[in-house]
């Protein structure tokens, strides 16, 4: 069944020449840290960066929905009670993933709901999935939005409602290093995720919270923000890090260190592993 999108009171989008800065929400809260918003690409509102992470967090959407459905009812924690004793059969109700689906859909209506007005097309089925497809074939268009800040925005705080309930657990942290991303002065975590919707771990700047990257394109080093240094640092891994990287059992890495000799030097009593050593024998696995 297709659904009847409402009339929007949005503003026409606009469209500009000159450089911008960006509106997405990343640069949004790098402003917030006291830095400097990056440059729009020219055309549209948003970053290279905040455009990546818009089009990634719409394309989690209908999954982080679907695993929200599974949490509505059931032994799955955090979960309250509806009012007045619950429901008639006395099963659990989990308001928040309730209220988190509900949201990522009343998001994904009114964008699309804007592109059928203001583009004259046709509006797609009334499915998270299908209305996701929609926005993403007209995301250039929505790029060059004057909105397209508030769409960003918007579509973050739908990835982090549902990502709480997903995950209410806390989340192992892992110091990386300095960040890569040229002058910037942040640290880089590795924050692993025991499941869900999003990667099991995430690489982050303390600093900007735009310089961020899943488990894997970290570990494929061709993909990486200054990848293309003729000479790069020498970075040295713990154990830990190894193994919270690769999603691999500390005594897999004492293994493969052994087998493979890697590089080591000790500092305060731990044990540090040479990075190129460690990405030829588990690079694969990335």
């Amino acid at each position: 069944m297709t659904y009847k999108f409402a009339d929007t009171t949005r503003t026409t989008r606009t469209t500009t020449s000159e450089p911008t800065e960006c509106d997405g929400a990343a640069c949004r809260r790098l402003e917030t840290g006291g830095r400097a918003r990056e440059l729009a690409v020219a055309g549209t509102r948003l970053c290279p960066t905040c455009r990546l992470r818009l089009t990634r967090d719409l394309r989690r959407l209908p999954r982080l929905h679907d695993e929200c459905g599974q949490l509505l009812t059931g032994a799955d924690q955090p979960r309250d009670r509806t009012s007045g004793g619950g429901s008639a059969s006395g099963l659990p109700f989990n308001t928040a993933a309730a209220e988190a689906r509900s949201g990522i859909v009343g998001t994904l209506r009114s964008w699309g709901a804007l592109v059928v007005q203001e583009r004259g097309v046709a509006a797609p089925p009334d499915t998270p999935a299908q209305i996701t497809d929609f926005l993403l074939r007209h995301s250039a268009w929505l790029l060059q939005h004057e909105a397209a800040g508030e769409l960003s925005a918007e579509v973050a705080r739908c990835v982090r409602r549902a990502g709480r309930v997903i995950d209410p657990t806390p989340r192992r942290r892992v110091p990386v290093g300095d960040c890569v991303v040229p002058d910037c002065g942040g640290t880089l975590t590795a924050t692993a995720r025991p499941g869900g919707a999003d990667p099991a771990v995430e690489v982050g700047c303390d600093t900007a919270p735009a310089h961020r990257w899943s488990g894997q394109e970290w570990l494929r080093r061709d993909g990486r923000p200054g990848a293309e240094r003729t000479e790069p640092a020498v970075r040295w891994m713990t154990a830990r890090d190894i193994a919270a990287l690769w999603g691999t059992a500390p005594g897999s890495v004492y293994r493969h260190a052994s087998e493979a000799r890697w590089r080591r030097r000790a500092v305060s009593g731990r044990t540090y592993y040479h990075e190129q050593d460690v990405h030829a024998s588990l690079g694969a696995r990335a």
